[in-house]
């Protein structure tokens, strides 16, 4: 990948080089998009920016997915997330409930969309399937993609990796008690330490926004790529904002509300946007309007 000529070619496993490449070459700006995330692929990183002496000034965006679950299967690392917000002043990392996609972005030079986790397994050990760009314009849109993806995500401050890492701990060891023992006592200890783990993800959601804004960027967000009826935007919307349209439960925390009445919400989000210009409806499909 050598060639000043714009490239796009397919990356198979191991893809070691690659991903070497993206963290050697990285001058201001790494976006790593990946819902696992483990300890050994982020040192990979973080020494190729250490060894060149750019770790103050480069800055480092990871968009993962937070959920508990993946800490106490060990997909999950908040270890290392909490190593790179200590070594890396300009570390942002964003919680986004319902990702999958697992991108690359080093600048504005080259990107990678791939099967692979940053794992080392999905790094050098998986079978895992994807494709380099190194066209400006593509890179770009890639980058944008996903820039504008992760508005709709909650953004995690350092002090709160390391409380989330805490709460994943105490909720490892209440596991292994209910593990070691089927009784019932144990096994409502354990689920009220995954209770109270989701309830302090949906605390960090509701940090200084609301469900109508939520609601109001995930409708814009999904109208950007064409019209859509009410009945198709639901379904969509709750497969962004899982946690926000959850149908099994109904309250409130910090103003913002999660669970059964979330299509009310929707509704009302929509009128807005229709009342400030920024959507219109045809009678059959909303649409974005042209200066949104």
């Amino acid at each position: 990948m050598t060639s000043t000529q714009p490239v796009t070619r397919l990356i198979r496993s191991p893809w070691t080089e690659t991903f070497r490449l993206l963290a050697s070459t990285v001058q201001n700006d790494l976006l790593l998009v990946s819902p696992f995330v483990k300890t050994r692929s982020t040192e990979q990183v973080l020494s190729q920016i250490q060894k060149r002496g750019i770790d103050k000034q480069v800055r480092v965006r990871l968009l993962t997915n937070l959920r508990p679950e993946s800490a106490l299967n060990g997909s999950m690392d908040l270890e290392a997330l909490l190593e790179l917000s200590r070594c890396l002043p300009k570390f942002e990392l964003t919680h986004l409930p319902s990702l999958h996609a697992k991108v690359y972005v080093a600048d504005k030079s080259l990107a990678v969309v791939t099967s692979a986790n940053l794992t080392e397994p999905g790094i050098t050990g998986n079978l895992e399937y994807g494709v380099a760009f190194t066209d400006d314009n593509l890179v770009r849109e890639i980058r944008r993609d996903f820039e504008n993806y992760s508005l709709l995500g909650a953004k995690i401050l350092p002090d709160d990796i390391e409380s989330l890492a805490h709460e994943t701990a105490e909720l490892k060891q209440a596991f292994k008690e209910a593990e070691r023992s089927i009784r019932a006592q144990a096994r409502r200890a354990f689920k009220e330490k995954l209770d109270a783990a989701h309830t302090q993800l949906l605390k960090h959601r509701a940090k200084g926004t609301t469900t109508h804004a939520i609601l109001s960027d995930t409708i814009l967000f999904l109208l950007a790529k064409g019209p859509l009826r009410t009945i198709e935007l639901h379904p969509m919307i709750q497969q962004l904002q899982p946690d926000i349209c959850d149908d099994s439960i109904d309250r409130v925390i910090d103003g913002v509300h999660f669970g059964k009445r979330w299509k009310h919400y929707v509704r009302n989000a929509q009128q807005f946007l229709k009342r400030t210009g920024r959507v219109y409806y045809d009678g059959d499909r909303w649409h974005l309007t042209q200066r949104v």
